[in-house]
């Protein structure tokens, strides 16, 4: 499930510049949706509480862009609480998406970033239960906004996050039951298509291919790459 500003402007994947105050699914009710899955077979969701455009669904301390200051619950909602309460009471395991990726942070592209991003997983650890998967999408840079800045921003994604030393210290401790779901594992990773179809046979493992590289220049950041 994804909702984001971007949900009410028609677009898939937004720029981190969307108005907080645009977001406002006032019929939003997250024990229907839970039943709906339910019936339909599911046995877990997935909930998408930061997708690449950096709008965070909880009230986040790591960054303004985020639910309360939108209109949604007067300012006082959580909707990975919502979403998480709905899914325990009726069964079903919850897990959340957390997006590395972020179009809407003026530090992403900087080392300064990853503190930011693990401080956020740490939330989504702590505060909503245990989770049977964390989800940390393959997208990484791109056109953002960035603090305002609005420019390409690339990073090596086989080593800008730490991902080793991220789910050591972090999901093995503080989640040590959820899966860990990313381009390059480790528990479970993408199949190399948004199809969801694999080879008859796929025991290979993945090497991930640095993506290719590009300067930017951003006020008072410097380069990135």
């Amino acid at each position: 499930m994804h909702f984001t500003p971007t949900t009410f402007e028609n677009k898939e994947w937004g720029y981190g510049d969307a108005d907080p105050k645009s977001f406002n699914p006032s019929d939003f009710n997250a024990e229907q949706i839970i039943l709906a899955a339910k019936a339909g077979g599911l046995k877990g969701i997935v909930f998408v509480a930061k997708h690449h455009d950096g709008f965070a669904l909880w009230p986040t301390k790591t960054t303004e862009y985020n639910i309360s200051k939108s209109p949604f619950r007067d300012g006082k909602g959580d909707m990975v609480k919502e979403v998480a309460d709905a899914a325990r009471k009726h069964g079903l395991k919850f897990g959340v998406y957390c997006s590395p990726w972020d179009r809407n942070n003026a530090k992403y592209g900087t080392p300064e970033y990853l503190a930011i991003y693990r401080e956020q997983l740490k939330e989504l650890y702590t505060n909503y239960g245990p989770l049977f998967m964390s989800w940390h999408d393959g997208a990484n840079g791109g056109d953002g906004y960035y603090g305002g800045a609005k420019e390409k921003r690339s990073i090596d994604n086989t080593t800008y996050y730490q991902w080793d030393s991220t789910w050591t210290n972090l999901t093995r401790k503080l989640q040590p039951t959820a899966n860990i779901f990313s381009d390059i594992g480790w528990d479970v990773r993408w199949v190399g298509n948004e199809d969801g179809e694999a080879a008859e046979t796929s025991w290979a493992t993945l090497t991930p291919v640095p993506s290719e590289r590009t300067e930017c220049r951003s006020s008072g950041t410097g380069k990135c790459r």
